[in-house]
This record gives C-alpha cells, sequence and structure tokens, in this order.
C-alpha cells in the first residue's frame, strides 16, 4: 500500500494522517447536520468537538512521549516521529480524554448530554470508517495472513510501513481495516437514518455504541494481535476486551429509564391536546 502520499525533500506527508484529517473534517461537517435535525446549537456543538479533538490528540502524545522518554531524551529529534506511531492503547486513551473533555464541555454549556452523544455517534463512526482507511494504507494494525487465493488480500513492500507500524512484507494478508471501515460506513448511514426516527435520547448513541462494539470485536478476529495485549491464554485481545466494556456501556444507555419521556408519546400527547 502507500503509508506516504507524497514526499518532497525531508518533508514527508503520512497518508494515514492525510486521511484522518480528511475524516475529521467530514465527521465536523455531519454533526452540523444531525445539530439541527436533534435541535442541538451548532455552534457550541462544533466547539464540543474541536476542544474534545484537541484533548484526545494531547492525552495520546503525553502517553507516548513518557512511554519513550528515556529515548526522547537522548534524540529528541524523534519527537516528530511520534505521529507515526499507532496502538489500540493510545487510541484508547485518547478516545477517553476526547469523551471526558466532551462532557465537561457539554455541562458548561448546558447541552444536554442524551441528545449531544445522539448527535455525535453518526459523525464518530464516520470519522472511524476513515481511520481504518488510513490505516489500511499506512499498514497499522494489519491483518492475519490471508489464504492462498484471496482475492482482496493486501501486500506490504513499502519500507515506511514496517518502520512506522511493524508492518509485515512481502506477505499477503486480510485487508481487516477495509472489514473495519466498511462497518462504521454502514453503522453510519444507520444511525444518521434512524436519528430523526429515534423514540427517546440517547437511543442513537446506545445503538452506536452497540454496533462499534460488535464492529471492534468481529474485526479483531482477522487482526495480527503482535502488540494488542491478550487476555485468558490469548482468547481475547485489548480491543475485544474494550469491546465487551463498550456493549455493557450500549446496554446501560439503551435500558428503561424510568421517568424519561419518549418521542411517540409526547407526540400523541400534543395530538390529544390539539384534537381537543
Amino acid at each position: 500500500m502507500h503509508p506516504v502520499l507524497f514526499q518532497i525533500g525531508s518533508l514527508v506527508l503520512p497518508s494515514y494522517a492525510a486521511v484522518v484529517a480528511l475524516g475529521v473534517l467530514a465527521a465536523l461537517a455531519l454533526s452540523q447536520s444531525t445539530a439541527r435535525k436533534v435541535q442541538i446549537d451548532a455552534g457550541k456543538l462544533w466547539n464540543l468537538s474541536i476542544l474534545s479533538l484537541f484533548a484526545a490528540i494531547v492525552a495520546a502524545r503525553l502517553l507516548l512521549v513518557a512511554a519513550n522518554w528515556s529515548l526522547l531524551r537522548l534524540h529528541p529529534a524523534w519527537l516528530l516521529g511520534l505521529a507515526m506511531v499507532h496502538h489500540p492503547l493510545v487510541a484508547g486513551v485518547g478516545a477517553l480524554a476526547g469523551a471526558i473533555c466532551a462532557v465537561i464541555y457539554a455541562r458548561h454549556a448546558k447541552l444536554p448530554l442524551a441528545a449531544t452523544a445522539d448527535t455525535l455517534a453518526a459523525p464518530l463512526a464516520l470519522g472511524l470508517a476513515f481511520e481504518q482507511n488510513g490505516a489500511l494504507l499506512a499498514g497499522s494494525g494489519w491483518g492475519v495472513e490471508a489464504e492462498p487465493g484471496l482475492r482482496w488480500a493486501v501486500t506490504y513492500t513499502s519500507p515506511q510501513a514496517a518502520i512506522w507500524s511493524g508492518t509485515p512484507l512481502g506477505i499477503a494478508l486480510h485487508p481487516v481495516q477495509a472489514y473495519a471501515a466498511l462497518s462504521y460506513f454502514a453503522l453510519a448511514i444507520f444511525l444518521f437514518l434512524y436519528l430523526p426516527i429515534r423514540r427517546r435520547s440517547g437511543d442513537v448513541a446506545g445503538l452506536g455504541l452497540m454496533g462499534a462494539s460488535i464492529a471492534i470485536f468481529m474485526t479483531e478476529l482477522w487482526r495480527d494481535r503482535v502488540g494488542r495485549g491478550s487476555l485468558f491464554h490469548g482468547a481475547l485481545d485489548g480491543p475485544q476486551i474494550a469491546a465487551l466494556l463498550l456493549l455493557l456501556a450500549a446496554a446501560w444507555m439503551l435500558r428503561e429509564r424510568s421517568g424519561a419521556p419518549r418521542f411517540d408519546t409526547i407526540a400523541t400527547r400534543t395530538g390529544d391536546t390539539i384534537q381537543a
């Protein structure tokens, strides 16, 4: 594949960074549309998204700096190379920091948490689809060796893929990143279409968490587990454990909540009032 989009002298633009940046723009644009559907202040949602993105990036970089501090002290220039490092733990820490920042800002701006989460569900799924396409180009989170004759297998030959991500070269692999990207893209479409007909605030976010957990758990079956951790003698890896936690969070959001008004009930009551 192509981990480098283009290079001019010593200036290198990684394909991963370019595709992720495009995904961020697409997600931000979609969030403005979903904000109008949910009747959330689009300006406040924009601010929330930017602040959360910044928090995620800073947290992920700080973790990488802390983990590689002894080497960075000897080779400060390697700090620039941290942008090429992709790891599930780094992604998880960044996502957690972004979520915490989002909750803090939503409370400060007096945005309803459940409705705001519904608004962000489809854009986040779309952003993840772009991120996995970037990972496919970069060779990050590569798949297991493909069966002989698999027509859609990918073979990496670029030295940058091996240097930046440890990708095995010259071996036909399952394009698991493409599997994940298709799953997230389909999830984004479903969540966007379901948003106007949701029955209760929080349902779209709950379905988004459920869909993401299933996509993560299933696609991990085709990922190489090098550096992804393992539990129960290799039965589960780190991202699959995270997927199970997301599934529990989805169940919590989709639970029946006493006192929570349903949109169909509200519409019925409004209709009765008008008829009266």
